[in-house]
């Protein structure tokens, strides 16, 4: 069967201080996913993808800065596909500047949703497609606790080291 022009998924993969990081996008180049490997939920290489880095170029550039720490924001075209909840609060991960955090409440707060919601805000921002560029890693507990995350515990502390939300652990 073959696949119309406009519906192809392009991917790539992009090395980084975290492992390596599975990129895919839309023809347009709208970045639509950033997985890492064992990632729940996370997406892998399908047959009829297309591998091209082509697409990726800014998005390499600006992970590079990221992991430098020479970039605090990014500037990519992203797409996701969730329900109007999950894009609400997609859209406030957005809005969590580098080098802070804030919390499940917190952001139901943000997108109209009772302190009860706490629960469908996590499933959520653990949904997320777009690791890192859409910064669900900064999202901590109301007790300041490094909850979950679906690239795991151990990439989340990475990533807020690497921004100084975490101090970096004597070497």
């Amino acid at each position: 069967m073959t696949i119309p022009a406009d519906l192809t998924t392009y991917w790539t993969s992009v090395e980084s201080p975290i492992g390596p990081l599975l990129l895919t996008a839309a023809p347009d180049g709208a970045l639509t996913s950033l997985s890492v490997p064992g990632q729940k939920g996370g997406r892998i290489v399908r047959a009829d993808w297309r591998h091209d880095p082509g697409p990726f170029r800014s998005a390499r550039e600006q992970l590079d800065a990221y992991f430098a720490a020479d970039l605090k924001e990014f500037t990519l075209r992203l797409r996701s596909d969730g329900t109007a909840f999950r894009e609400r609060v997609w859209a406030a991960l957005d809005s969590v500047p580098y080098g802070a955090t804030t919390t499940y409440g917190e952001v139901a707060a943000r997108v109209g949703a009772s302190r009860m919601a706490v629960r469908a805000v996590g499933g959520a921002v653990g949904a997320n497609p777009l690791l890192i560029v859409r910064p669900c890693h900064r999202v901590i507990g109301a007790d300041g606790s490094l909850t979950g995350y679906a690239g795991g515990l151990d990439r989340k502390v990475r990533l807020l080291t690497l921004e100084g939300v975490l101090p970096t652990p004597p070497v």
